[in-house]
């Protein structure tokens, strides 16, 4: 028969086992919050691109944040240092938000200096995150595909500060972005969760765009067709090489 004593020193010895969880799990918070620190700051100064929604301010925005993005990953990586390979899952809830949004300053910075979408492998990258939980600390799949639709959001908002501002032909471009986005997330087969309703809200999102591109065409506003096609690709690959020195 097992003794009293023999189940007191096996309890004390889970209750050391939870002492030391609790420890790790404040260690990881603190470092979390840093985070969420930076990004508030970081998404506070983008917010402004509304007050003057034009293609200068929006560009010296942009330079602004990306600044600002070594101190991020300097926090980044003191987090993933604190997760050891095979526990992901265990602790990934305490920065699941906070790496939706740093995906979303990320792609959408992405997104306003190239007009194109960040994809997985190459925001991974600048992050310096695996693309598989096995190798270690990564970018999990939900948390980069809700940064995107966050930026799908930003974008129906910017529209309209965009018309403000004068500029009639970005509406066209993020309505074609848009309606693209919208079509590749009707390929994925999603649950009935918080990624569903998300991409409940992009079908929103695009109507909004859609109404304000018609408006414009309506109203005879909308640019001509040579001042509203996309750069080539020349000239995007071009872009995007700038964007990403931007980031580093």
């Amino acid at each position: 028969m097992q003794s009293n004593g023999d189940l007191i020193t096996m309890f004390s010895s889970f209750q050391q086992t939870l002492d030391e969880e609790k420890v790790k799990r404040e260690d990881i918070k603190q470092t979390v919050q840093s985070i969420e620190q930076k990004l508030r700051e970081m998404i506070a100064i983008l917010q402004m691109i509304h007050h003057k929604a034009d293609e200068e301010n929006i560009k010296s925005i942009c330079a602004k944040v990306s600044e600002r993005f070594p101190e991020v990953l300097t926090d980044l990586k003191e987090l993933a240092d604190k997760i050891p390979i095979g526990q992901y899952y265990k602790y990934n809830q305490q920065w699941s938000f906070a790496m939706q949004r740093l995906v979303f300053v990320l792609t959408y910075v992405h997104y306003l200096t190239t007009e194109q979408l960040m994809s997985r492998e190459l925001v991974a990258g600048k992050l310096n995150l695996k693309l598989r939980w096995e190798d270690g600390f990564y970018l999990d799949l939900d948390d980069y595909l809700i940064g995107v639709l966050q930026v799908a959001s930003e974008l129906s908002r910017l529209c309209t500060n965009a018309v403000i501002a004068g500029d009639y032909a970005r509406p066209s471009r993020i309505g074609i972005f848009l309606s693209d986005l919208d079509a590749a997330f009707r390929l994925l087969n999603l649950k009935n969760d918080h990624l569903r309703k998300r991409f409940d809200a992009l079908k929103y999102d695009l109507k909004k765009v859609e109404e304000i591109v018609y408006d414009l065409s309506v109203r005879g506003l909308k640019a001509s067709s040579s001042t509203d096609k996309p750069a080539s690709n020349d000239s995007k690959t071009s872009t995007d090489e700038t964007a990403d020195a931007e980031m580093q």
